[in-house]
């Protein structure tokens, strides 16, 4: 993974977990060929972990296959919600949390 591909390692992006694609706001460009081009997606993986999806792939320069970062997402549901989390030097770190219940108890106003 390569620092010196990216404004900022490990942005903060609350809530948006991404399970594919690329952050590309937050490329500089390759630091190996200095080239900003399309980062591609390599090396993906999906594995069922007891009930947890875990997706990984790797961000490559398109020209010259330096690896500029690796992503991790996962899914599970534990209790009543669904939970999401991303962490990648390029796309940054998030997790989000997701009631399966038609209305979020979370979200309910106090009766009093």
């Amino acid at each position: 993974m390569c620092g010196g591909c990216v404004h900022k390692e490990y942005p903060d992006r609350g809530n948006t977990c991404l399970e594919n694609g690329s952050y590309l706001m937050n490329y500089l460009g390759c630091a190996k060929c200095h080239q900003r081009d399309f980062v591609l997606i390599s090396n993906k993986a999906t594995e069922d972990d007891d009930g947890e999806e875990i997706v990984t792939y790797d961000h490559v320069c398109k020209n010259c296959d330096h690896v500029i970062a690796r992503h991790e997402y996962t899914f599970s549901v534990v209790d009543e919600y669904q939970e999401y989390t991303m962490l990648c030097m390029l796309c940054g770190k998030a997790e989000d949390s997701i009631s399966v219940l038609p209305d979020d108890p979370r979200q309910s106003a106090p009766l009093f």
